[in-house]
């Protein structure tokens, strides 16, 4: 039962048939529950790409729930909001089964100090070396952060160093070392209260597909084999009968596990290219 607390053209709290009406940072929410129904094909490929961005956000948030706070102060959102917002909708590529985040897309500050130029990363012996060009506000404060894609795990340096360092070391197991890194810098101003965009300094060690990508692709293929030689015996069977079915059982079978095998195809992760 929905209760009106406020009174008649107030909002609602508790739920009412399929919907659960409540308040978030001050705001009326609602929404509904209970079975949907089956998904369409854009609803997955939202799940999807829901999915994928959060993958990435719950591993960063130490450092968005800085790099956002100036953004999402006096506002009805937060950090996590505005980080789940700008990856979803600014740095994501591919289409359904194979969404995926593209690294040099992604947004972690939004600000109106200078960032730098010159961005680099380096891999040394124990870790890497991140360099800038120094110039600029001297005393800003340098925020980096490192991303282990294969590894989902995040290397956040909060205050790293002052922007007038013109470099930083940053320590990594050796592990990580050798894994793919992708890297991001922003600068935050001495006194906290202003913040540059965040930029993307670049990737290391490449691309590397982890082994949940690798297995995925091999189901991919053998699925795509098998459909291939199905394919090819049914469309066969049809140009022979005139292009109508066979009303035999086995070509019922055939025309059953076509379509099961096409359908299948649609939605499997792990598609080349």
């Amino acid at each position: 039962m929905a209760k009106a607390p406020n009174g008649p053209l107030g909002a609602l709290n508790g739920k009412l048939h399929n919907l659960v009406f409540y308040m978030l940072n001050g705001q009326p929410i609602v929404r509904t529950i209970g079975d949907p129904g089956k998904p369409s094909r854009n609803q997955l490929a939202n799940r999807q790409a829901m999915s994928v961005t959060m993958e990435m956000v719950s591993r960063i948030s130490e450092f968005t729930n800085v790099s956002f706070e100036l953004e999402a102060r006096g506002t009805v959102r937060n950090a996590h909001n505005l980080a789940t917002s700008y990856i979803k909708k600014h740095a994501l590529k591919g289409e359904y089964p194979n969404i995926s985040v593209d690294y040099s897309k992604v947004i972690l500050s939004n600000g109106n100090i200078p960032g730098a130029n010159d961005l680099k990363i380096e891999k040394r012996e124990k870790g890497v070396l991140v360099s800038w060009n120094p110039s600029g506000q001297y005393n800003d404060t340098v925020m980096i952060l490192l991303y282990h894609p294969l590894e989902k795990k995040a290397m956040p340096v909060i205050n790293a160093c002052r922007r007038d360092a013109g470099s930083y070391f940053v320590n990594l197991p050796e592990q990580l070392l050798h894994e793919p890194i992708e890297a991001y810098i922003c600068f935050k101003s001495a006194n906290g209260k202003a913040i540059s965009d965040s930029a993307y300094i670049g990737n290391l060690n490449g691309e590397m597909e982890s082994k949940e990508k690798r297995e995925q692709k091999d189901k991919y293929a053998l699925v795509k084999q098998r459909f291939e030689i199905v394919e090819a015996d049914y469309l066969k069977q049809l140009e022979d009968n005139r292009g109508k079915p066979v009303d035999t059982k086995a070509f019922r079978n055939l025309e059953r596990e076509y379509e099961v095998l096409k359908k299948k195809l649609e939605h499997l992760p792990g598609k080349p290219g």
